[in-house]
């Protein structure tokens, strides 16, 4: 079979470095009841050994010659399913109550992905992530740091979140221009949870402080939130956005998001 060239339309930078390979594969740590769903498994580096070590692995792949490969070379395994689909508008909670989910996702879809996989959670024990390194640093970033942001707060409300390693450009085929990270995601249980009255809310308020995230919270939020009000939840309005936990930030919107007043 002839190799598949690389789609830049896609995305495509495919995984060949074994040693990668390897390391991902300790991380993940598949087990013989896992049911396991890949994004875009490409020619198959992760997808061969995952598929060895799994109950059941769903593979989700846009590039149809890609679909075509993968189905000829697992045609034999009961184990491995192609679904031949667009992984941002797929329909992951109907797999099973319980799915792992891996893969290195295409840059250019990345952040939409995260948040659509967001909306089946309750389906999702852990997720393994090969990503543009600055994304991974934005996500994991703590309050306080330059790079924690809306990325930060929006995943942090819902995700535990964990920088793993990096990955040089020259472990891929093409090389991108960039260094990768792997990450891990898990979402957050029990009282770990936060309640969040309105998340469209959220998302706006948040939006509007780090559009101005060289301002105080004082200044930046003022049409939205008063002084007193941040007060009263034992923020500082001169703490600057980036300085504010996620606690604090669903705990604002939670307050602000009653109030009939507040554009939204």
């Amino acid at each position: 079979m002839d190799k598949h060239r690389p789609r830049k339309r896609f995305g495509q930078h495919f995984l060949t470095d074994i040693g990668v390979v390897d390391e991902i594969m300790r991380a993940i740590s598949p087990t013989a009841d896992d049911v396991i769903v890949e994004i875009g498994p490409g020619p198959g580096a992760i997808t061969v050994p995952i598929a060895k070590s799994c109950k059941q692995l769903h593979c989700v792949e846009l590039d149809r010659d890609l679909a075509a490969r993968l189905r000829t070379q697992f045609a034999g395994s009961e184990r491995v399913t192609i679904h031949e689909a667009d992984a941002l508008s797929f329909d992951y909670g109907a797999l099973a109550p319980a799915l792992r989910i891996v893969g290195n996702l295409p840059y250019n879809i990345s952040t939409p992905l995260l948040f659509h996989l967001l909306r089946f959670r309750d389906s999702i024990c852990d997720m393994h992530f090969m990503l543009q390194k600055e994304v991974v640093d934005r996500m994991a970033a703590e309050p306080g740091s330059k790079k924690y942001g809306r990325l930060s707060i929006m995943l942090g409300c819902y995700l535990d979140i964990d920088a793993l390693f990096d990955v040089d450009r020259l472990a891929f085929d093409p090389p991108p221009a960039v260094t990768s990270a792997v990450v891990r995601l898990r979402p957050k249980t029990g009282d770990d949870t936060y309640d969040i009255k309105d998340e469209q809310y959220l998302t706006q308020l948040v939006a509007t402080a780090f559009s101005q995230r060289r301002k105080t919270v004082r200044n930046a939020l003022k049409k939205l939130v008063s002084e007193e009000e941040l007060e009263s939840l034992r923020i500082d309005p001169a703490l600057r956005p980036e300085n504010i936990r996620v606690s604090d930030w669903v705990a604002l919107a939670n307050r602000m998001a009653t109030k009939t007043d507040i554009p939204v």
